[in-house]
């Protein structure tokens, strides 16, 4: 795929606008020839309208239910398709920049409430310990039942400075918790790195944006300059990512993988939705760019790696783990990711608006969707900072009503693999009383974080059976 037409999106859930988007910028073109129109449904449809018009309790206008209307034949489909009106579509072009006013949090919607996939780091509902799974009930003093999903988000939107207050159910908390927030302009730097001791780096990589591709060139660039020789391991962070432009996953995995590698195929109904994205340079650069990725240092490609995810990694996240999983090229290390493995165009209608619509199903290299399944590690280690079940309970895309279907089957796999399958047990068993590993200031990763230092050790054991 070139960027003559479009521009990608995978992840991003709720706070930007949905997981898994597809951001086609040309007309719509023609399609496969229209069947008959349905006559006695839109007359049905006209039927009601009138009714409407005639006797609600207070005047609406045509604009609005046909607004309406719209809205709900796309959510009627499944949780990703949507309206776009003209504030929501600019929204999610400014999103995909890295910067826009709010709160931080990436959301979807379950039962009629918005719930937290998860807060993005160094963000207000970050600080203020909105946590993965949490319930938003009411915004200010607003329920939110009833609300559509962007409306929720506009509402949580605004002028950085000012105020908003959540109310949040909280599994295992018998009361509403109250959280009054203040909006900011949330700028994500996407890809944070660190040397944790000597030989051995950190890459986490928050959310997959314009940038991303070259960021990460600069932090690899930065870490065997920082060590002074080559590394003897590499961790790739990508847990709670919830995914982002998939040009920036493709560059991404082309980093760590053989040129021309396969990274990600999709399948749709239309020619335009079927696409091979490979590790080459059209297929993360755009017309003229110059190839950040062409001077990498030498090893990048060979090095040791470990990829930690969980369920708050989705789409994009879900494509980078996937194509390295398959390249075996790094051991993947965590919990079972999202499951987000469709894909959404959006959609403009001439007006300002648009309509983000799923057109198909991605696949990794080896032919396997993600869809409703998410990606299994190579090894299960689950986070001790955290009570056992709020992983287990951890949203994903099989948990979300009218979700596409898997075309392989076997959706809602269980979180752990099989019985035969490695693990890592934790010093202690995670307890109610656990509380997440909390950051010193400067920090982008706890010396205490237990998934980080089991893929440390992994590196190790492996540098060792390497040498011998």
């Amino acid at each position: 795929m070139t960027h003559k037409a479009k521009f990608v999106l995978v992840g991003l859930a709720g706070a930007l606008a949905g997981a898994a988007l597809t951001l086609n910028l040309s007309a719509i073109a023609d399609k496969e020839a229209v069947a008959p129109l349905p006559v006695e449904e839109l007359r049905a449809f006209t039927d009601v309208f009138a009714r409407i018009k005639n006797d609600y309790v207070e005047p609406v206008e045509d604009k609005k239910l046909i607004t309406e209307a719209i809205n709900g034949m796309l959510t009627g489909l499944d949780p990703h398709s949507a309206y776009l009106d003209a504030e929501g579509f600019k929204d999610l072009q400014v999103g995909t920049q890295g910067e826009f006013g709010g709160l931080g949090i990436e959301v979807g919607m379950e039962d009629g409430f918005v719930k937290v996939v998860s807060p993005i780091e160094d963000t207000p509902a970050f600080k203020a310990g909105v946590k993965p799974g949490d319930l938003i009930i009411k915004l200010d003093d607003t329920p939110v039942k009833g609300m559509t999903l962007n409306d929720a988000v506009k509402r949580m939107r605004g002028k950085p400075g000012s105020s908003i207050k959540l109310t949040i159910a909280r599994k295992g908390v018998d009361k509403p918790l109250v959280l009054t927030l203040t909006r900011a302009v949330i700028k994500i730097r996407s890809v944070k790195s660190k040397l944790l001791e000597s030989g051995y780096g950190y890459v986490r990589v928050t959310q997959f944006q314009e940038h991303t591709g070259e960021l990460l060139a600069e932090a690899l660039n930065k870490l065997y300059k920082d060590n002074k020789t080559p590394l003897r391991g590499m961790i790739l962070d990508l847990r709670n990512d919830p995914g982002g432009l998939l040009n920036g996953a493709v560059a991404v995995t082309a980093a760590f993988v053989k040129p021309d590698s396969l990274v990600v195929y999709t399948e749709g109904r239309t020619e335009d939705a079927k696409m091979r994205l490979t590790a080459s340079r059209e297929n993360y650069l755009r017309p003229m760019q110059l190839d950040y990725l062409k001077n990498l240092p030498e090893g990048v490609k060979q090095v040791p790696m470990v990829v930690l995810v969980n369920s708050g990694s989705a789409s994009a996240s879900e494509i980078v783990a996937g194509a390295l999983q398959d390249h075996k090229r790094a051991v993947i290390m965590g919990t079972r990711t999202f499951g987000k493995g469709s894909v959404q165009t959006i959609l403009p209608l001439g007006n300002g608006t648009a309509i983000k619509l799923t057109t198909a199903r991605y696949f990794t290299p080896n032919g396997r969707s993600i869809q409703a399944k998410g990606i299994e590690p190579d090894i299960v280690v689950e986070d001790p900072s955290m009570p056992s079940e709020d992983e287990a309970l951890g949203i994903r895309e099989a948990d979300l009503a009218k979700h596409l279907s898997n075309p392989e089957g076997g959706e809602a796999a269980p979180a752990a693999r099989p019985s035969d399958s490695p693990r890592a047990a934790p010093s202690e068993q995670p307890g109610k009383d656990k509380k997440p590993v909390a950051l010193e200031p400067g920090e982008i990763v706890s010396k205490n974080d237990f998934q980080v230092n089991q893929a440390l050790n992994l590196l190790k054991g492996l540098q060792i059976l390497q040498s011998r």
